[in-house]
C-alpha cells in the first residue's frame, strides 16, 4: 500500500511525499524512523488522469539523473556507508520528485532489502538497465566505478538526444503547419470551389479527385476514424507490453535497416560496457555473460546471451558462442573477443569493443541527423507543391475552358 504524507524535518522543513507500507501505522513507523514529525498520512487510491499530468510534468529528467548519479558515484569513491551516502544525497537533491523517491529508497534499505532492489521500486525514475547495472556492481563491489559509467552513458544518451530534437524543431513547425493547410484546404476549400469544377465538366486532375474524395470521406466519418485510431494505438500499446510483442519490437530494431544502423552500436556497447565492468571486478566469465543478459532490455538479446553463458559454462569460446549469432553480435566485435581470449585480456578488450562501437553509434547518429532535415524539407516542399497544384491546375483548366 502507498500512503501520502506531510511531515516536517529537524530543522523544520516542510516534506511531502509518497511511502509504502503494510498498513497506516507501519508508514508512520518508517516515517518517524527517519526523524520526521508527520503531519498527516493518508493511503492514495487510484491515481486519478490530472494526477498523470502532473507527474509527468514534474518527472526526473536526463540532466537531473546525470547529476543526481555522479554526486552518487562521487560520495562512493569516498567510501562512505550506503546510508550515509542515501542520507547525504537526501539533503543535496533539490528535485522534489528525485528527493521523495530517495527518503523511499533508504527506508527500504534499512528495512533490510538490497540496494539495487530498493532502487527497483522506484521505475519511474530509475531505469530497468540502471538498476541491473547497480546490481552488477553490487557483485563485483565496484559500486563508484558503474554509478560513474551509468552518469556518462545517461549525459551521452541526453546530448544525443538533444541534438535530434533539435535538428528537428524547424521541420517539425514546418510539417505541423502542413498539416493544418492540408486540413483546411481538404474541408473548407475543396468543399466550396468542387460544385463549380461540377457545373463546368473540366476533368479534375487524379490527385485533385483523390483530395477531394478524401475530404468527403473525412467529414463523413471523423468521428469513426478517431475512435479506430484510438483504439488501434491502445491495442499496440497493450500488445507492445507482452512477451511476444517485446520480442517483435525488438526484431524490427535489429532487422529495418535504417534503425540497425543506430541500434546495434548502441546494444554492442551495452553489453560490451557491462561485461568489462564485470570481467574486471573479478566476476566468471559465464556468470558476468548472465548478468549482462538482465541488464540489456532487450528480448532477443537477452535471450541470446543466456544461451552463449550455457555455451560457455559447458567449456565453449565465448567468442565461438557469440559467432552462433553473426546478425546480432557483428564478426568485427566476436573476432576482438577471440583475441582478448587467446591473449587472456578479453575484460580489456570488451573495453575496446565498446569504444569502437560507441564512436560508430556517434558517427551514425550525428549523419543522420544532418541528413534528416534536409530530406524532410525536400518532402514537404513536395507536398505542398502538390496540394497548391491540386487547386491551381483545375482553375487553370476552367479559365482555359472559359476562354
Amino acid at each position: 500500500m502507498k500512503f501520502k504524507y506531510q511531515a516536517k524535518t529537524k530543522e523544520g522543513e516542510q516534506q511531502v511525499g509518497l511511502v509504502e507500507a503494510a498498513n497506516r501505522e507501519a508508514a508512520l513507523n518508517i516515517l518517524s524512523g527517519h526523524q520526521l514529525f508527520v503531519l498527516s498520512v493518508e493511503e492514495i487510491g487510484k491515481v486519478r488522469w490530472y494526477d498523470r499530468i502532473a507527474k509527468y510534468f514534474g518527472r526526473v529528467k536526463r540532466k537531473d539523473l546525470v547529476v543526481f548519479s555522479r554526486q552518487m558515484a562521487t560520495l562512493f569513491e569516498a567510501r562512505l556507508p550506503l546510508t550515509d551516502i542515501l542520507q547525504t544525497l537526501q539533503e543535496q537533491t533539490r528535485h522534489p520528485v528525485l528527493k521523495e523517491a530517495m527518503y523511499q529508497v533508504t527506508a527500504d534499505v534499512e528495512s533490510g532489502l538490497a540496494f539495487s532492489q530498493a532502487l527497483e521500486r522506484q521505475s519511474d525514475i530509475f531505469s530497468g538497465f540502471f538498476v541491473s547495472m547497480v546490481r552488477s556492481a553490487e557483485i563485483t563491489g565496484n559500486m563508484e566505478k558503474v554509478i560513474g559509467f551509468l552518469a556518462d552513458y545517461i549525459e551521452k544518451e541526453s546530448v544525443l538526444a538533444t541534438k535530434a530534437r533539435s535538428a528537428l524543431i524547424y521541420p517539425g513547425i514546418i510539417i505541423g503547419l502542413f498539416v493544418v493547410v492540408a486540413v483546411i484546404m481538404v474541408t473548407v476549400v475543396f468543399p466550396q470551389i468542387e460544385p463549380v469544377f461540377a457545373e463546368s465538366g473540366v476533368a479534375l486532375p487524379w490527385f485533385t479527385a483523390v483530395l477531394i474524395g478524401s475530404g468527403k470521406f473525412f467529414r463523413q466519418w471523423w468521428l469513426a476514424f478517431v475512435l479506430l485510431f484510438a483504439v488501434g494505438i491502445a491495442v499496440l500499446m497493450d500488445y507492445l507490453q507482452t512477451e511476444e510483442g517485446k520480442a517483435l519490437k525488438d526484431e524490427l530494431f535489429v532487422r529495418l535497416p535504417l534503425v540497425k544502423k543506430i541500434y546495434l552500436p548502441l546494444v554492442i556497447t551495452r553489453v560490451s560496457n557491462t561485461a568489462s565492468m564485470l570481467l574486471m571486478g573479478g566476476v566468471p566469465m559465464a556468470q558476468a555473460i548472465e548478468v549482462v543478459s538482465q541488464t540489456i532490455g532487450n528480448v532477443l538479446y537477452r535471450d541470446m546471451l543466456r544461451e552463449i553463458s550455457q555455451d560457455v559454462r559447458q567449456g565453449v569460446h565465448l567468442a565461438q558462442a557469440m559467432g552462433k549469432y553473426p546478425d546480432y553480435f557483428p564478426a568485427l566485435a566476436t573476432q576482438m573477443v577471440a583475441v582478448g581470449e587467446t591473449t587472456g585480456q578479453v575484460d580489456q578488450m570488451f573495453t575496446r569493443v565498446a569504444n569502437f562501437y560507441g564512436k560508430e553509434a556517434d558517427t551514425v547518429v550525428n549523419n543522420l541527423v544532418d541528413l534528416i532535415q534536409p530530406l524532410l524539407m525536400i518532402g514537404v516542399g513536395l507536398l505542398v507543391g502538390i496540394l497548391f497544384a491540386s487547386v491551381l491546375l483545375p482553375l487553370y483548366q476552367l479559365t482555359t475552358s472559359i476562354q
